[in-house]
């Protein structure tokens, strides 16, 4: 496809001319596709040609980079990690997961997809992801052969604007009854926690809104529409960001992180990097 030409192509690979060609027709035949047109003296690739030549090159480059692997020899270019990021995760608990990869000895190029948990693990599956990460283990009635790697678990901080937040910092947290509230949906494994331990302490907040955007309730929150919640690991990050203060946290109620992989024993450099940080250094204080 290159080179224009069934000769300029026979040139370049030290093979006849006829040979080529014959294997080429061969190759149509088992495809039942024609791959290149005639244009005047030299050819051209056809729709399908297109198509096939993306996966062929696709190919090519995946079996060098193996070799390359094998062999021992650097691999050329950045090392990929695609990454499935659970859509309840909050976008700065992503963030702070993520940042060992910036500084592994080796580049690191993120491509990161968001999205529900079953979509994502449908990707991980499929090996178009390496790694899932969600707030839920992997449930055994999803057909999928993956494994849980717990990253690590904090509390949740309640924050809101100074006017709000300041009179509710004493007698926390039972200045919560009453108090108007920003809530995670009701389906989600959060809200159930949340609900179990605002009753064992007999707190009935009023319930203002609920969301499934995490980054939506952090926005209403700035806006003062009422308390918010986070975990306990981004505490700092949610005061500096949104201008809001900290009300009070608990230990009672355990946000839980986890990275999904396909392998018992994570090989990939960068998801090793991430295990790691999380469970020494991102977690440990929340221990």
């Amino acid at each position: 496809m290159q080179e224009g030409s069934i000769t300029a192509a026979s040139t370049k690979l030290s093979l006849a001319q006829s040979t080529v060609s014959a294997q080429l027709s061969r190759f149509e035949e088992n495809l039942g596709e024609k791959l290149f047109r005639r244009v005047g003296r030299n050819i051209e690739p056809t729709d399908m040609g297109h198509l096939v030549y993306r996966y062929a090159d696709e190919i090519f480059s995946l079996g060098r980079e193996m070799m390359d692997s094998v062999r021992g020899r650097p691999v050329a270019g950045p090392l990929s990690l695609k990454v499935g990021i659970v859509d309840v995760i909050p976008k700065l608990v992503a963030r702070k997961l993520l940042e060992p990869t910036g500084k592994l000895p080796e580049k690191v190029r993120l491509i990161c997809h968001e999205g529900k948990d079953e979509q994502l693990l449908a990707e991980l599956a499929l090996h178009n992801l390496h790694v899932v990460l969600t707030d839920t283990p992997l449930r055994s009635s999803l057909s999928i052969k993956a494994y849980n790697h717990l990253l690590g678990e904090c509390g949740i901080s309640f924050f809101g604007i100074e006017k709000i937040a300041k009179p509710l910092q004493i007698n926390f947290p039972y200045s919560l009854d009453e108090a108007p509230m920003l809530m995670p949906m009701p389906m989600s494994s959060s809200r159930g926690m949340v609900d179990q331990w605002f009753e064992s302490i007999g707190v009935h907040p009023v319930i203002v809104g609920e969301f499934d955007d995490n980054a939506l309730v952090n926005v209403f929150g700035q806006a003062g529409e009422g308390v918010f919640m986070a975990p306990t690991v981004i505490e700092k990050e949610i005061e500096q960001q949104f201008q809001v203060r900290l009300i009070g946290r608990t230990n009672k109620i355990r946000e839980k992180f986890y990275a999904i992989s396909v392998e018992r024993i994570i090989r990939h450099p960068a998801v090793a990097a991430i295990s790691e940080a999380a469970q020494q250094k991102l977690f440990f204080e929340c221990k």
